[in-house]
């Protein structure tokens, strides 16, 4: 008879180093859900970030999940039963805790048990929040012309901004997230000059849903889908409108999904760009055994908050060298 599994669910407010604005708000703290499995013997965790822009906080997703504990759970089921949640933050936490917990069970590395090579280090993106085009630049040039940034911009002052930033570290790639707040009037007015400044992808111009302009525009920069992908099933409506994809677990519901939406969209010729809400290096654990299939990774959440684990990722110069300890998925505890 096979034992039953205890999940259990505690919600985490993390502190930011500094207020983190992007189009469609400010804050000041990660909330995250810290969730475990265990059969008494060993436990898996992960942790998972939700997002109001999906109609998810703290108390939807901790009800999701209790819901999910009201049946009876064991190593035989528990698979089955995720994979018949909805894509979301909820997901997200069981599946990457259960395989957390499977690479505890067998003694072999989640990156194996999933034959994945093993993640090289890599350049991630470094993220600068919005603000006035002097503080941002000034924000950037603390980083000291790092190989890749991140800048979140609205629609006002786009290349004023650009401009200030690309000034302040000219040695830098950009890629600039609208967060869906740009029109294709926006998007057709300054394409050209932030190509110029050495902007190599625009993260979601235009609101989910409201892209179809897309199809009919020949971008000299790559587009990349974030807030209108989240699933392997939204590949088809995306593949005239984007050319990369923004693969985070909170939108795929976990490393599973993740994984398969990595491969169904390059065989469909998109290019993978990894991302990641603001969280801990343990929200980052999973998302980083697909690095090596990404051409641009966009893992920095731990460089965000105040307090990461000790254990969590090292980051320097803009490289994110891959986990050498047991925070998660490897497969001993």
């Amino acid at each position: 008879m096979s034992t039953n599994l205890t999940i259990t669910l505690v919600h985490q407010q993390l502190p930011l180093k500094h207020i983190f604005r992007i189009a469609r708000g400010a804050k000041t703290q990660a909330d995250v859900v810290l969730l475990t499995i265990s059969n008494g013997q060993h436990t898996g965790k992960a942790e998972a970030v939700p997002y109001a822009r999906y109609k998810e906080s703290i108390d939807t997703v901790t009800q999701q999940i209790r819901s999910f504990s009201t049946q009876v759970i064991n190593l035989e089921n528990i698979n089955s039963l995720i994979n018949l949640m909805p894509a979301g933050a909820a997901r997200n936490a069981l599946d990457c805790a259960w395989w957390d917990l499977q690479a505890k069970l067998s003694g072999t590395a989640v990156a194996e048990l999933l034959n994945l090579a093993p993640a090289l280090p890599c350049i991630t993106a470094q993220t600068l929040s919005i603000d006035t085009p002097s503080a941002m630049a000034s924000s950037v040039a603390k980083l000291n012309n790092p190989p890749l940034v991140k800048v979140k911009l609205d629609n006002q002052d786009i290349v004023l901004k650009m401009t200030a930033i690309a000034k302040a570290a000219p040695n830098s790639q950009f890629i600039v997230d609208a967060n869906e707040a740009w029109t294709i009037n926006d998007l057709v007015n300054c394409v050209t000059q932030l190509k110029a400044l050495n902007v190599v992808l625009i993260e979601q111009p235009l609101p989910a849903g409201k892209d179809d302009v897309l199809i009919d525009f020949n971008s000299t920069i790559p587009l990349c889908a974030d807030e209108s992908c989240h699933t392997r099933a939204d590949l088809a409506y995306l593949k005239e409108r984007y050319q990369v994809i923004n693969i985070k677990l909170d939108k795929t519901g976990g490393l599973s999904e993740a994984v398969l939406l990595s491969q169904a969209a390059k065989a469909q010729g998109f290019q993978i760009m990894l991302g990641c809400m603001v969280a801990s290096s343990l929200a980052m654990a999973p998302a980083a055994l697909l690095v090596n299939e990404a051409a641009f990774v966009d893992l920095d959440g731990p460089l965000l908050v105040n307090n990461d684990y000790a254990e969590g990722f090292k980051f320097e110069n803009g490289v994110m060298y891959p986990l050498t300890s047991r925070l998660w998925g490897g497969g001993s505890e």
